[in-house]
């Protein structure tokens, strides 16, 4: 008798499923060195003004007022001054309140509607004529 063997075809199916122990082995050696490596990373400083109040107030101020509508008024030592001014003429206006004293400080109030663009530009303003103390008016929290 002969045997006749019959050979079933032999098909390997390709199996679909990712390996994932090789990925846990990588993520547990970058955790464990994040971990040594993290305690040794300096954080940087960033120093920040303060807003403090000062002893007195200085006896002449120019303030620089910027409106609900963008349109800019000078104060000359608590009084108000004339009608708004434009961009262009503001820096030769606030140089003239100085009279000459480059340390007179140069305050500017704004509304807290007014775009912050309104008053970048009248900061740059004043940057570009050459006046060097300026600063920006707060309102206290508890006030």
């Amino acid at each position: 008798m002969a045997s006749v063997s019959r050979r079933h075809g032999s098909h390997r199916r390709t199996i679909n499923e990712i390996n994932m122990v090789p990925f846990i082995d990588v993520m547990l050696v970058l955790l464990i060195i994040f971990m040594v490596s993290a305690p040794l990373i300096t954080t940087g400083l960033v120093d920040l003004p303060s807003v403090g109040k000062s002893s007195q107030r200085p006896e002449h101020v120019v303030e620089v007022i910027v409106g609900k509508d963008g349109d800019v008024r000078l104060r000359l030592d608590g009084k108000a001054e004339g009608p708004a001014l434009a961009l262009t003429k503001l820096s030769a206006r606030v140089l003239e309140a100085q009279a000459g004293n480059a340390q007179t400080p140069v305050v500017i109030s704004a509304d807290k509607n007014v775009k912050y663009e309104a008053v970048v530009k009248v900061m740059d303003t004043l940057q570009r004529a050459g006046v060097q103390r300026v600063g920006l008016s707060v309102k206290n929290s508890g006030s």
